[in-house]
């Protein structure tokens, strides 16, 4: 019987192969696993006023009224979001964030929901408040970090200059503002949506390679 032997080319692709399937089923998590989280918490919060309200409605009006539940759920979820523009309301929310994390289960299941829905609304919003993806050296001499350019201005002897802002993964809209000399940023060429990804999945959704050249820096 004859023994074939695989050739490096086949297990590159195959390599290749694995690396993309895994890079695509991540990101397909980080779209899928949070709308799931915030659709099953709008199911359970209907289901339960609805269940509470319908046997009394039944008996004031001597029938059930269809579509309550969901009604009374998107009146007070805005009713949320105005008590948490304010200072008082905003409080008595982080009181609530505090209680419902000390929890064992249902604490883990909130922070993780919190953090998947604020990352995503931070990515939507990057599109406009991002310009592009650099490479900026950092925390220390031959590491690079990914950032974003939220701005270009120059100094007093008329330097050219470059905002950055760096994102931390895997809740990206916690960073810090950089502001470094144009000369020390490294472009990519890489869509803001793929390096946001990248942020949010700590490098697993990266994409196969980067067309750059990375500069020495001895």
């Amino acid at each position: 019987m004859e023994n074939r032997q695989q050739t490096p080319g086949g297990k590159e692709n195959q390599h290749w192969l694995i690396r993309n399937m895994r890079r695509n089923f991540i990101t397909g998590l980080l779209v899928i696993v949070p709308a799931a989280l915030v659709t099953l918490a709008l199911i359970w919060f209907f289901n339960t006023i609805d269940s509470i309200l319908q046997p009394i409605i039944a008996i004031v009006f001597g029938r059930e009224i269809i579509g309550l539940g969901f009604g009374i759920t998107v009146v007070l979820i805005y009713l949320a979001g105005i008590l948490a523009s304010n200072i008082v309301g905003a409080r008595i929310i982080q009181f609530g964030e505090w209680l419902v994390g000390r929890m064992p289960v249902l604490g883990q299941l909130y922070n993780a929901s919190k953090q998947a829905i604020t990352s995503l609304s931070g990515m939507s919003r990057s599109r406009a408040a991002f310009r592009e993806v650099v490479l900026v050296e950092y925390p220390r001499k031959g590491l690079r970090t990914i950032g974003f350019v939220t701005g270009e201005l120059s100094d007093a002897a008329g330097k050219q200059l470059v905002a950055v802002y760096l994102p931390t993964t895997p809740v990206p809209t916690s960073g810090w503002l950089i502001v470094v000399p144009e000369s020390e940023i490294t472009r990519i060429n890489m869509p803001v949506d793929t390096a946001m990804k990248m942020v949010i999945s700590g490098g697993i959704a990266a994409p196969h390679d980067l067309d750059i050249t990375i500069p020495d820096s001895r």
